[in-house]
């Protein structure tokens, strides 16, 4: 056989198997569009009615719903804050994570311990999370019990309670809630660089800050990329440790985009406006996501 006989050959099995391929997702794809697609389109489209969510009859109203939400002051005070979540614990929540990665990945007795201890919070679920914070915040709560043992008592206060820190507060509770799940996608990452380069760059007189600057970071882009686009997914979308630590307020202090939609579909029933944010908040969400995975992913290969 010659050489173009095998190129042939070779072309025509990279074929088939790439046919073969679109048939195994084709089952899976269909399932997919059934249960997800087509259901979003379908409730994205009642965003354009006036439905209540019980009465059978809808009307097309166009796109005055969305109107609606650019002039509703509420909507636009709930966007303001989800922001400033979504922005404040994208940057502490991975800092946070990056210092304690840093930190287990040390060669210590006890890192396997406090590997499981600073994930822990990670695996309660947010709900719970809401409620012991509440508890801990309270006016009566542990933490200004502390500060009363401790001779801070003029510091204590009703921290959910109050307009300008209770929203710094759920950053709080979400930052120690997520903030292991970061260190442990930034430890897997520091566990594949190569401890020779690092031991090299000792030895060449590379100071800790220039050894993490020059040799770590670099090798942390993968990791990065993806804690980063968590980050602000999460933050986006935010709904049970607000819904249950402060409802969204005192007054509209901690109003979401997210408990903004429950409010208006589910106790005010107007459905249809409620959909209008929740479309609102998709796009948001893909908008600030996917600019953020191509920003990173240009600089990384920058970097490389």
């Amino acid at each position: 056989m010659t050489s173009v006989q095998s190129a042939v050959h070779a072309r025509r099995g990279m074929a088939a198997s790439r046919r073969l391929a679109w048939l195994m997702l084709i089952p899976a794809a269909a399932v997919y569009v059934f249960v997800v697609v087509w259901p979003s389109i379908q409730g994205a489209g009642f965003a354009f009615t006036d439905w209540n969510g019980l009465n059978p009859v809808k009307n097309f109203i166009g796109i005055a719903n969305f109107q609606k939400l650019v002039s509703d002051p509420q909507a636009l005070n709930a966007i303001s804050h989800t922001l400033i979540i979504a922005v404040t614990i994208t940057i502490v929540q991975n800092a946070v994570g990056l210092l304690l990665a840093l930190g287990v990945n040390a060669k210590i007795k006890s890192r396997n311990v406090l590997r499981v201890l600073l994930f822990a919070p990670a695996v309660i679920t947010p709900v719970a999370t809401g409620y012991l914070w509440k508890n801990l915040l309270g006016p009566d709560g542990a933490f200004n019990q502390v500060l009363g043992a401790i001779g801070l008592g003029s510091l204590k206060r009703a921290w959910l309670g109050e307009q300008n820190a209770a929203i710094w507060c759920i950053c709080l509770i979400i930052v120690w809630e997520f903030a292991g799940y970061s260190m442990v996608i930034f430890l897997a990452n520091l566990q594949g660089i190569s401890a020779e380069v690092i031991e090299a760059s000792q030895v060449d007189g590379a100071g800790p800050i220039r050894r993490f600057w020059s040799i770590i970071r670099p090798e942390l882009a993968p990791s990065i990329t993806i804690n980063l686009m968590l980050s602000i997914i999460g933050g986006l979308k935010i709904f049970d440790q607000v819904w249950v630590t402060t409802g969204g307020g005192p007054g509209t202090s901690t109003e979401t985009m997210s408990t903004f939609l429950y409010k208006n579909a589910f106790q005010f029933g107007d459905f249809a406006y409620g959909i209008a944010i929740a479309v609102v908040l998709t796009v948001l969400v893909a908008i600030l996501s996917g600019g953020q995975y191509a920003l990173l992913a240009r600089q990384n290969r920058g970097d490389n």
